[in-house]
């Protein structure tokens, strides 16, 4: 059966024309259907740089590019976000933070919805700081969490705080864990995932220009994490998880860890490592494109 996006706004259907403004399309001046109705598979993460790669990484895997091919950014028009397309796969960056995802996101669900596709899957491939894992380990996340560790959106609305979900497809999650499996190259694991407002204090980090606790507190706090079933942080797949639901979309978040928490706060490993690590997510993600269309 055919599952197609679900628009939560009755008010799109009045325009005459919808225009994304973060993207530089319009619904007026593209045509939606014919960019982007074929596409069933999108994948989205922080830099324009990473998801660059991405696309010509999945591109080479599903024989669809040459080596040194180069692929246009769609989204050319705006320097707020880029979009590469290589057949059934969009790569769109994100930037950081909830408010930055959250604008892409209301503009990709859109995009998506006009071009009326259909049975599409969603997955964040991302960085994070892992708790009580080796660096370099996937986190396959299996809810998002706050940082009081409940699996819930806080977003205020025209003044009144607004309770969302922040569950993530459980069948993916298992399908993404098989595929690592089957690649057999790394760690990988399902838990929680701990979303926050930013990077230092949110985090429990203790090297920020504010820090007004001490090492045992921070511990504390990050060992009552991992006690809860959270595995890594980050800083987008609250609002990333509870967008799909409402959306109807399938969706999964993919991150690696570039450290253990509980052993640090800053990121020592050498660049050719750290470049290395990065790279799994978009392997294991592209090892499961290729299982559904039927190329591995």
């Amino acid at each position: 059966r055919e599952n197609f996006i679900h628009l939560c706004n009755p008010h799109l259907e009045k325009m005459k024309e919808d225009i994304l403004y973060h993207f530089a399309l319009g619904t007026g001046t593209h045509d939606f259907p014919a960019l982007f109705g074929d596409v069933k598979f999108v994948c989205v993460g922080g830099s324009p740089s990473r998801m660059k790669a991405f696309i010509a990484y999945i591109a080479e895997e599903l024989g669809l590019g040459s080596p040194g091919c180069d692929y246009p950014n769609i989204c050319a028009g705006t320097d707020r976000y880029a979009m590469y397309k290589v057949g059934p796969v969009l790569s769109v960056s994100h930037g950081m933070g909830i408010p930055s995802i959250s604008i892409m996101l209301h503009e990709l669900i859109k995009l998506l919805y006009h071009a009326k596709c259909s049975n599409i899957t969603i997955i964040r491939i991302g960085t994070s700081g892992g708790i009580g894992l080796e660096p370099g380990s996937v986190v396959i996340t299996r809810q998002s969490v706050d940082a009081t560790f409940k699996p819930q959106l806080e977003q205020v609305v025209l003044g009144k705080t607004v309770i969302r979900s922040t569950n993530l497809d459980e069948q993916l999650a298992k399908e993404l864990m098989q595929c690592s499996k089957e690649i057999g190259q790394f760690n990988t694991v399902i838990g929680n995932t701990m979303c926050t407002l930013d990077f230092y204090e949110g985090q429990g980090r203790l090297d920020g220009a504010i820090c007004l606790y001490n090492e045992e507190e921070k511990l504390q706090y990050l060992k009552k994490a991992y006690d809860s079933g959270v595995r890594n942080i980050e800083m987008e797949s609250s609002v990333f998880a509870a967008m799909c639901n409402l959306s109807g979309v399938k969706a999964a978040v993919v991150c690696v860890t570039l450290l253990n928490r509980l052993e640090g706060d800053q990121i020592s490993s050498s660049h050719d490592v750290l470049v290395e690590y990065q790279q799994r997510p978009q392997k294991l993600v592209g090892y499961f494109i290729k299982k559904n269309l039927g190329k591995v």
